[in-house]
């Protein structure tokens, strides 16, 4: 047996290819869009790509197992457990096999073995490998996807959070509790290769190691450690990150099938047409957070090409048409992390170089630094907005600071009537940066990015608020977490005072 082990450190996405090495065939587990890495590896070894195998419709990334099925007649083993609404769409189009609780399938002399762990999602499967062709009779390992990670457990609450689909939580966390018991009969000494790393918002405090065993996530897991109900679902529906509103979609579109991309690039557009574009519809300018703010095109919003993968699909419209302006060495890149979680209608883009020459970048915004800011701060001169997630917030925040994530601030941005000068920040000043840029985008006037962060606020010495109550496990009580969170939860609302505070200068 062949097991080969593919990570996308922007989606914090883990997928393996498995291969039977005597009769040369492969099966993709939990394939990203880009299948390309996949074959690639597969031809090198002799094998050949015969099945695509997916533990659950996934929510944070575009599958690769229609491509996989679609351009390279892939057999694709899927999930038939869940009620009707959590069933696949396109499968019926291909050559499939539908899998329930106990089913078999083979890829050669690999068996996998079937186990329903429903809770994250209701159709949610794993499957249990033994290497027949080694002769052996026992299991080797368990792909868990979003069930199991490495320190953590998948969250039940996503589809509530993201979606809106009310009531789905608790009883997700319940399944979940039942699914963590069966999870705990396994043998100890079983692999355990998840969907997932540190990083994704699938799970709270997912451990940045690839993979573990059977016994060691019994024994050290926070979430396995829960022999009540009550506990591990209060426990489950805590402290989670903030669910990405893209999620929904994702969910809808490997449900009822991805496109089948080719590889052709956006069309290269002339300059002269920015500015208007501009105007009416987003431009993702892809250069360095410093750069974008010193100067930038009216009306574009700046995310790098590092962060691209992390926040465009929290911040673009996926119903709107959308263009870049990059470098030509970014957009083939730019264009594949944007397909991979199903942004699609890239209209155009613009060479930056190009845009550079022409003269366009006229508006900026200031950057400062902590030492710089402190007297605006505590004379109440500016609105200082935290846009980081709310774990972030509690750890320790600026005590003038209000709350605004940065997912939320384009609606708060377009409802903002009041002409105050507002200052960002986040933990680096990589999120402020893009906070930045869609409040010039917006129209706001004074704006100003909190170089360093709030680590270089600390670093400077400066005071800072810390929640003095957080989540240690199952002996803790969540009521006290989170009255001592909600004490400290001072939201922007998008107004500030009819005339800013009179500051004596005496």
């Amino acid at each position: 047996m062949l097991l080969r082990y593919f990570y996308d450190e922007k989606l914090a996405h883990a997928s393996y290819l498995v291969g039977c090495q005597k009769t040369g065939e492969a099966v993709v587990v939990d394939p990203g869009r880009d299948v390309r890495a996949y074959l690639d590896v597969a031809a090198r070894e002799g094998l050949k790509v015969v099945a695509v195998a997916e533990t659950h419709i996934h929510a944070d990334y575009v599958s690769g197992a229609r491509q996989l099925a679609d351009k390279h007649g892939a057999k694709l083993y899927v999930s038939d457990e869940g009620p009707a609404e959590w069933k696949y769409e396109y499968a019926s189009a291909y050559d499939h096999q539908l899998l329930k609780h106990d089913d078999v399938f083979r890829i050669g002399k690999i068996e996998f073995r079937v186990m329903h762990t429903p809770g994250h999602t209701p159709e949610s499967i794993s499957f249990v490998l033994t290497d027949r062709g080694g002769g052996a009779d026992q299991p080797m390992g368990i792909f868990t996807g979003d069930f199991v990670f490495v320190g953590s457990i998948g969250r039940p609450d996503l589809m509530e959070e993201a979606a809106g689909m009310q009531g789905t939580a608790e009883p997700g966390a319940r399944a979940l509790f039942q699914s963590a018991q069966e999870f705990k009969k396994l043998p100890d000494y079983l692999q355990l290769w998840p969907a997932h790393g540190a990083g994704s918002a699938c799970g709270k405090g997912l451990g940045a190691i690839p993979s573990s065993t059977v016994g060691y996530e019994k024994r050290f897991n926070p979430a396995l450690q829960y022999q009540d109900e009550q506990a591990f679902v209060d426990y489950i529906l805590s402290e989670q990150p903030e669910a990405p509103t893209y999620f929904a979609v994702m969910k809808r579109v490997n449900k009822i099938g991805p496109t089948v991309l080719d590889d052709q690039l956006p069309a290269r557009l002339p300059v002269g047409k920015l500015s208007e574009i501009a105007a009416n519809h987003m431009v993702i300018d892809l250069q360095a957070a410093r750069s974008f703010g010193e100067a930038h095109v009216p009306g574009t919003v700046n995310i790098p090409m590092g962060l691209l993968a992390a926040w465009a699909g929290w911040l673009v419209d996926y119903e709107q048409p959308l263009y870049l302006i990059a470098k030509e060495h970014e957009l083939q890149e730019a264009t594949r992390v944007l397909n991979k979680i199903g942004i699609e209608r890239i209209q155009g883009c613009f060479d930056s170089d190009d845009v550079q020459a022409s003269g366009l970048r006229t508006q900026s915004y200031q950057q400062q630094s902590p030492k710089e800011l402190v007297q605006r701060i505590e004379d109440e001169e500016v609105i200082l907005v935290d846009v980081r997630g709310d774990s972030e917030w509690h750890e320790a925040h600026i005590a003038q600071a209000k709350r605004c994530f940065l997912a939320k601030l384009p609606k708060m941005l377009a409802e903002y009537e009041g002409r105050c000068k507002l200052v960002f920040y986040c933990r680096t000043s990589g999120r402020s940066a893009i906070a930045s840029s869609l409040a010039k985008a917006a129209g706001v006037t004074h704006v100003t990015n909190m170089l360093g962060g709030i680590e270089a606020w600390i670093a400077a010495g400066l005071p800072v608020v810390t929640d003095s109550v957080s989540w240690h496990g199952p002996d803790h009580e969540a009521s006290a977490m989170e009255a001592a969170c909600q004490s400290q939860a001072v939201f922007w609302n998008g107004q500030c005072p009819a005339e800013p505070a009179a500051v004596s200068k005496s």
